[in-house]
């Protein structure tokens, strides 16, 4: 397994070993003493979560405030642009966005620690996404970020995106400072 760092603090993409022979393929997707090892994961995950969408969905960005969710975030099926937006104030980071591939094809998954935005835009026919998180799903803390906040400029590879009501009425990063609907997080030295 091979942890890489992104320019966004605490955000890792993980590359697990894949043994593959004429059969397929085998990989572990979680170990929690290698994680906690490797990643320094020491909360425990509460809750597993998978979406199924169609080809230019786009999900996100989604947070939570007061109970910000770390999340570790795989494909399981098909292919997707993934990204994360740092809303942690107090980061050198803060309001910058990291995006990758992820994919059944690559296999590499994405920890995110709390305090970030995500979300992602399907790419293939269609995609099983699965998430790992740490702390519960609480919809009335749920909030969201709008995805093409001009400020943010984030570069979507798929224009016109497949949107729910509520990624329409997302808010920019600017309105949801001025309500004061960032997460709370309490960022480790």
């Amino acid at each position: 397994m091979k942890i890489l760092d992104t320019r966004l603090s605490g955000v890792k993409r993980i590359q697990p070993a894949v043994h593959e022979d004429e059969r397929g393929y085998f990989l572990e997707t979680f170990q929690a003493l290698r994680y906690h090892q490797m990643l320094g994961l020491a909360q425990p995950f509460v809750q597993d979560n998978c979406s199924h969408s169609r080809h230019g969905v786009l999900r996100g960005l989604h947070f939570q405030a007061r109970h910000p969710q770390g999340k570790l975030l795989r494909v399981a099926h098909g292919e997707i642009f993934d990204v994360v937006v740092d809303l942690r104030t107090e980061s050198a980071t803060y309001a910058q966005w990291e995006g990758a591939v992820l994919s059944d094809r690559n296999h590499e998954q994405l920890w995110i620690p709390p305090g970030f935005a995500h979300g992602f835009v399907v790419l293939s026919e269609s995609a099983d996404v699965t998430y790992q998180c740490t702390d519960y799903y609480q919809s009335q803390d749920e909030v969201c970020l709008r995805w093409d906040d001009p400020d943010l400029a984030i570069a979507w590879p798929i224009g016109n995106p497949v949107l729910s009501s509520k990624d329409c009425a997302g808010l920019t990063l600017a309105e949801l400072r001025a309500l004061g609907r960032l997460p709370r997080v309490v960022q480790s030295p």
